[in-house]
């Protein structure tokens, strides 16, 4: 007789549901992860930058300076138009303090903050970007709504559209760790990338970034930070020390892929001879010999104009005259004489 425990548990209709679910949830968190980055959930769109667009620093409560930073773009602090600096700030733009453009500029922003948060729907990322899969993410929209970091390097990805719009949205804190690096591959533009901070961003010691900030709060670009892009703050300062600050413009003639120039060269034609005119003897010349009155010949045509006097006629028949320059001719050539064309007649030949 056989016990029913000497036999393996056999696993009942709940387990089996039980098993199955709990599968299925594996299965689907196992998805999340490895397509993370891979792919947004909505098409990212360009943001209405308005006249943010010439600030690479825009603060509502003053920018604060250490050491040398070179400011690539204008500079500006409304309402509160102050500006600390401890150091020395080497700028190419306008230092607009806190004037009509700088207020204009922090309307703007505000209009940008809010675009920026409101696209979607958005891939939810892990808190720490170098976390995703290849590091490497393409354009999108992408969301964690505790807060974004970046620990490590992370590769943006246009795919060959230069025109690619990437957004990341926190629900808290932007913080990159020291020496973090941001890649921009594929055609892919700093004027094109985005992140929108509910709180603070915080860059760290000689990390790489890319793109444009709209921090609702205070922005902080620690030693040696260097920046491709925007640090636009809504409701508090901005600190620097000792960075490189770029405001980025888009290619207005994205780069596309070069193919070969097949140029043919125009066939030569060779020149039509040119027809031989008539030759003119240049005015002023002197006349050929004229009409001899005794038997001579009549004169070439003179150079001269046609009151120009020529030299004597020859001595054929008498004394000739003077020709008188135009095309004349002899009547009539003695009987037996021979027209030489040299202005004298020339005898018959004897006869034997």
């Amino acid at each position: 007789m056989t016990s029913v425990l000497d036999h393996g548990r056999q696993p009942t209709r709940t387990t089996w549901l039980a098993g199955g679910v709990a599968s299925t949830i594996l299965l689907a968190a196992v998805g999340l992860i490895s397509t993370a980055g891979t792919a947004a959930a909505a098409a990212a769109t360009a943001v209405p930058q308005g006249t943010t667009q010439s600030f690479a620093v825009l603060a509502a409560t003053g920018i604060t300076n250490t050491g040398t930073t070179t400011i690539n773009g204008d500079t500006g602090s409304f309402p509160e138009a102050s500006l600390t600096d401890n150091g020395t700030i080497v700028q190419t733009g306008v230092a607009r303090g806190g004037d009509g453009v700088a207020q204009q500029a922090q309307s703007d922003l505000d209009v940008a903050y809010l675009d920026t948060a409101g696209q979607g729907p958005a891939d939810q990322v892990p808190a720490d970007l170098a976390d995703v899969d290849a590091r490497t993410l393409v354009p999108g929209v992408y969301t964690n709504p505790t807060s974004l970091s970046l620990t490590g390097p992370l590769t943006l990805d246009a795919q060959g559209d230069p025109t690619a719009v990437f957004v990341f949205q926190s629900g808290s804190t932007l913080i990159t760790a020291s020496d973090s690096t941001i890649t921009l591959i594929g055609g892919a533009q700093a004027c094109n990338v985005f992140w929108q901070v509910t709180s603070s961003a915080t860059l760290g010691t000689n990390s790489t970034f890319v793109g444009t900030v709209y921090a609702n709060t205070a922005i902080e670009a620690q030693t040696g930070a260097v920046v491709q892009g925007r640090l636009l703050a809504r409701n508090a300062a901005v600190t620097l020390d000792s960075n490189v600050i770029t405001a980025p413009a888009c290619a207005t003639t994205p780069p596309t892929s070069s193919a070969p120039v097949t140029t043919s060269a125009a066939p030569t034609t060779s020149a039509a001879p040119t027809p031989a005119g008539p030759t003119t003897t240049p005015a002023g010349g002197p006349g050929s010999p004229g009409s001899t009155t005794g038997g001579g010949t009549s004169g070439t045509p003179g150079g001269g104009t046609p009151t120009g006097a020529g030299p004597s006629g020859g001595n054929g028949g008498g004394n000739g005259t003077r020709g008188t320059g135009v095309f004349s001719q002899v009547g009539t050539v003695p009987v037996g004489s021979v027209d030489t064309g040299d202005g004298s007649a020339a005898g018959p030949p004897s006869t034997r």
